[in-house]
């Protein structure tokens, strides 16, 4: 089955109850038992739910998994996977990521006695230095958050393989349209399904998607006993957000393009990160393991000025001042004050996340309005 018919049949079946097309939405806490333990498959919600366990179904398809999990939110299923750690294990993180992965990382789980290294993974060579008895996983983003930077995948899958170190990869930015993160090589794949997957900026959930039983069962388990789930009506908008999730990609990564060839041609602007520039460090990766470059665009300004960046973003008419990313209407930020406030600002620097960086989701309106909005907000 292609792609573009697994977001819409992927692991699908009508409801046995009616036959209903769409997995009905499953509103209750728990199901009545002939006798005790002795059920139709579901006893209590939190442990599973027919909407939900259809939602899981078709994540696991969507990455060519075997398991699905779904969670209450991004940052739940980070923290599930975490939980796969104990005191003294040590990760390896790419050194530009999302504000709230890094501030799960340092201000919580290095508390319990969990270290982490970050690490600019564009030459993955360099991750094999940081590797050691301790070390127990992996974590990556690509394209990273917000610089969209590229990680070679496969090649780090090997560097995993070969040390016995679970590989995570957050394929948030991508989505299992572009690129397919377990069939390069990855132990898990975790999605904001928040963003892309939702699609429509009304649901705030969380997705891992494994391959090995043994590694499911763990994850099942500490999402059973945590309990960081998503509800049924939860699982029913994303579920209804995956069946259009090609169309919508398609013309999220259309209209990146534009924008940013756009931006890259205008005299206010400095730098334009886009993957798909030929200038793009690891634009040859990129070319390689996606099959198209993403709806996120960033830029940074020539006045190189906080003050200048709040007033582009403040002046934009159709692109929304909003947090989040990945739905059908355009977005903007700005990382140093919004998702990555919690960065120090120091260590922000160092990776661009500089005060006159914006970053942009690119939504699938037309795309000489988006142009034109740009255009008047830059002035």
């Amino acid at each position: 089955m292609k792609f573009n018919t697994k977001t819409i049949h992927g692991k699908q079946k009508p409801d046995a109850a009616y036959g209903s097309v769409m997995p009905p939405i499953y509103q209750t806490s728990t199901f009545v038992q002939s006798t005790p333990g002795k059920h139709k498959g579901y006893a209590y919600a939190r442990s599973s739910n027919p909407t939900r366990h259809a939602l899981e179904d078709s994540f696991a398809s969507i990455e060519n998994g075997h398991y699905g999990l779904a969670f209450s939110s991004g940052l739940a299923a980070i923290d599930a996977v975490l939980k796969l750690l104990k005191q003294g294990d040590e990760v390896i993180a790419t050194h530009d990521l999302y504000g709230g992965t890094y501030r799960l990382f340092t201000k919580l789980y290095e508390k319990f006695g969990v270290k982490f290294h970050f690490v600019d993974m564009q030459n993955v060579e360099s991750i094999e230095a940081y590797i050691n008895s301790n070390t127990k996983l992996i974590w990556i983003e690509s394209p990273t958050n917000p610089m969209l930077n590229i990680i070679d995948i496969k090649y780090t899958a090997k560097i995993a393989n070969k040390h016995k170190v679970v590989l995570a990869v957050d394929n948030t930015f991508a989505t299992p349209y572009l690129q397919r993160p377990l069939d390069l090589g990855a132990d898990i794949v975790m999605h904001s399904a928040t963003k892309y997957l939702g699609g429509h900026s009304d649901v705030v959930m969380g997705a891992l998607i494994v391959n090995d039983k043994e590694l499911a069962e763990r994850l099942y388990f500490i999402q059973n006993s945590s309990g960081a789930i998503c509800g049924p009506q939860d699982a029913f908008l994303v579920l209804r957000g995956i069946k259009t999730l090609h169309v919508r990609m398609q013309r999220h990564c259309e209209n990146a393009k534009a924008v940013a060839t756009f931006l890259a041609d205008h005299p206010k602007i400095k730098n334009v990160y886009w993957p798909g520039f030929k200038t793009h460090p690891n634009n040859n990766v990129a070319r390689v393991q996606m099959k198209d470059f993403g709806g996120m665009v960033s830029f940074t300004t020539k006045e190189n000025d906080y003050k200048a960046a709040i007033k582009i973003v403040e002046n934009l008419r159709i692109f929304a001042l909003a947090e989040s990313l990945g739905g059908v209407e355009s977005l903007t930020g700005h990382p140093a004050s919004m998702t990555h406030a919690s960065i120090p600002k120091d260590d922000r620097e160092k990776i661009g996340i500089v005060d006159s960086l914006i970053r942009l989701s690119i939504g699938i309106e037309d795309e000489a309005d988006l142009i034109a909005d740009l255009k008047q907000a830059l002035g």
